[in-house]
């Protein structure tokens, strides 16, 4: 049996030229080939494959349940463009909307954030990544929690064995308004962790809060030491942000009291546990790499990248922020692309639009000429396909998806030159960027080509004002329980009216849930009558007014199916040991993650707004739901 692994060659790993085909038996294996080179293999190094395994067998072998990745576009949180946390999706079991199906929970959750762009390109931040989560929701405390960590991290036979010489944790110093938590410091000593790497932070770093008001407690997080190699200086000490310190997981976050209000807190009944490691930081470690980039997960992607640029990734210490912005953005646009958005000014759209745009910009720095991020897509798709089926689905329309906006920024640019050419001495950038979708960047240098100047202060000062305006419209969606849990089952009704009057083969293909709206995405070629609408409308409430119960049962994938349920994300749920299937009386039968009301009639009046096509084969329905 032949694997892929990184090698060890002399004082750095190479994983440009030297990853090879071996027998994973072997213990050493001469390597030719290397720009005509030969070298030893010294020793192997864990792979990102078995590095997810790892993780989910060491929790799973103490109890904890394996759940499904959610979706990276949240269900039925309309507070959150995308999933940005392991967490997030568990919100209603924290919350006690929702019994979760078992007190330990782990999984490998794909997010999302976007408000790090601007350090995207260094070794360790990106836009998309997953996220290694463990929970206990009242099954167990502080001294479980860090003693799995410690295990994990250190163990050579269950764990990633990391040097327990490198490993540091800090805990909550305590502030007036909450003791400190000498608890966690104790467990992590008792555990092997000496006291002086135990370092005691403030409120704005070892407090989690998840609002003004909810649940809220200290965490803890275990910071690596790669190694003076890293350090900024002879002074350099775990508090210092140069790099040399990773943190690689926060262990623990110790939700045990309620956020009231300002500076205003009360223990909650009992003590849960959230905790979240970065796969791309964990993997960089144990494959001893300078940087995320240089891992199994990213370094295929820049191996395509230097072919389609004629460029070697890291020749051009100037060049390798651009290979890592285009890298970390097309994987980011890609697993986007995979949910059915498409690029827009507004929302989900803009986000991707941004990515594949900060992507183009980035090309030419490289000399990137022609279209290049469908052939990056592959990559991607080739890489994590097998881990997220969705994606090899899907490929078809995520390149399709991604060539078409190069087109159309190939456009934008060409009329962004002429407008810019009719504003003469006085280019007003915002005007540009926000009218024609013109990046600063291309302003900036299309005007030193004409000798000109731009008043970049002046840019952004309006791009803060509309930042404002567009966090303020955000905050109008709030996160309502109650009316979450009504919409939520108007939506399984509203996918099983769809199915009996249109047809068997309608399938849920996407929905967004808030409190005053639903959108629903279902499979149909063709525009709904206003008869059929109508139908679909009084099925809904009919049986509102029946009043069906609805009721939660605890199963696996393959019973589910059997029973006729419905099962959006089919991949996901085969992945997992249990599934919860909804079932509305006799009318519905869905697999499915989020909270519900007890009954149909909780929803008094279901109202058809609108339906419209929104892909090929795709149709959307936008419904009211009164409860």
């Amino acid at each position: 049996m032949f694997s892929t692994y990184y090698l060890i060659l002399g004082t750095g790993i190479w994983p440009n030229s030297a990853l090879v085909s071996v027998c994973p038996q072997s213990s050493k294996r001469i390597v030719q080939g290397w720009k005509g080179g030969i070298f030893s293999v010294i020793f192997w190094l864990m792979t990102s494959e078995q590095v997810r395994e790892t993780f989910l067998n060491f929790f799973a072998k103490r109890d904890h349940l394996i759940i499904p990745q959610a979706s990276l576009v949240p269900e039925y949180d309309p507070t959150l463009l995308f999933t940005n946390s392991g967490m997030a999706p568990l919100k209603p079991y924290f919350l006690g909307i929702k019994p979760p199906p078992s007190e330990r929970l782990v999984d490998i959750q794909p997010c999302l954030r976007t408000e790090d762009l601007d350090n995207i390109g260094d070794s360790n931040h990106h836009t998309f990544f997953e996220m290694m989560g463990s929970w206990s929701i009242g099954g167990y405390g502080k001294r479980e929690a860090v003693e799995f960590a410690w295990q994990l991290l250190t163990d050579k036979a269950e764990g990633f064995g990391f040097d327990p010489e490198q490993l540091y944790a800090t805990v909550f110093a305590g502030n007036e308004y909450l003791p400190a938590d000498d608890e966690t410091v104790e467990y992590w000593t008792s555990a092997g962790l000496p006291k002086e790497r135990v370092l005691r932070r403030p409120a704005g770093e070892n407090l989690w809060v998840s609002g003004p008001t909810g649940p809220c407690g200290p965490c803890t997080e275990v910071l690596y030491d790669r190694g003076l190699q890293f350090a900024c200086g002879p002074d350099c000490g775990p508090t210092c942000g140069c790099g040399r310190f990773y943190e690689i997981w926060n262990a623990g976050v110790f939700m045990q009291y309620n956020r009231t209000g300002e500076n205003q807190y009360e223990k909650l009944p009992f003590l849960s546990v959230d905790t979240g490691a970065g796969l791309d930081r964990i993997t960089a470690i144990l494959q001893n790499t300078a940087s995320n980039y240089e891992t199994d997960l990213f370094f295929p992607i820049i191996q395509t990248i230097e072919t389609i640029a004629e460029k070697t990734y890291g020749q051009d210490p100037s060049l390798t922020k651009a290979f890592r912005i285009i890298a970390d953005h097309v994987r980011a646009m890609t697993f986007i692309a995979a949910e059915g958005i498409v690029p827009s000014n507004v929302e989900r759209g803009y986000v991707l639009r941004k990515l594949i745009r900060r992507s183009l910009e980035r090309a030419e720095e490289l000399e990137i000429h022609g279209h290049f991020l469908g052939q990056l897509a592959e990559k991607v798709i080739e890489r994590y396909g097998d881990i997220y089926p969705p994606l090899r689905s899907a490929k078809t329309s995520i390149i399709e998806v991604l060539m078409e906006e190069e087109k159309v920024f190939a456009q934008t640019l060409e009329r962004g030159r002429r407008e810019l050419e009719k504003m003469g001495a006085d280019i007003d950038a915002f005007k540009l960027f926000d009218t024609f979708g013109l990046p600063l960047s291309f302003t900036l240098s299309e005007a030193r080509k004409r000798g000109r100047t731009v008043n970049t202060e002046k840019f952004e000062q309006q791009m803060s004002q509309q930042q404002d305006r567009a966090r303020s419209a955000a905050r109008k969606e709030s996160y309502e329980p109650e009316k979450i849990k009504t919409a939520h089952t108007g939506a399984h009704l509203l996918n099983a009216a769809l199915r009996r009057i249109l047809g068997v083969s309608v399938h849920q293909a996407g929905q967004k849930i808030s409190p005053s709206r639903l959108r629903h995405d279902f499979t149909f070629d063709r525009k709904l009558t206003p008869e059929e609408l109508k139908q679909v409308e009084e099925l809904v409430n009919e049986q509102i007014k029946k009043d069906l119960p609805v009721k939660a049962e605890a199963t696996t994938f393959a019973k589910a199916v059997r029973s006729g349920a419905e099962a959006m994300f089919e991949e996901k749920y085969q992945k997992v040991d249990a599934v919860t299937l909804y079932s509305i009386g006799d009318f519905s039968r869905e697999l499915c993650g989020g909270p519900h009301a007890a009954s149909s009639g909780q929803l008094l009046k279901f109202r058809v707004d609108k339906e419209e096509a929104v892909g090929r084969g795709i149709r959307r329905i936008y419904a009211t739901v009164e409860g």
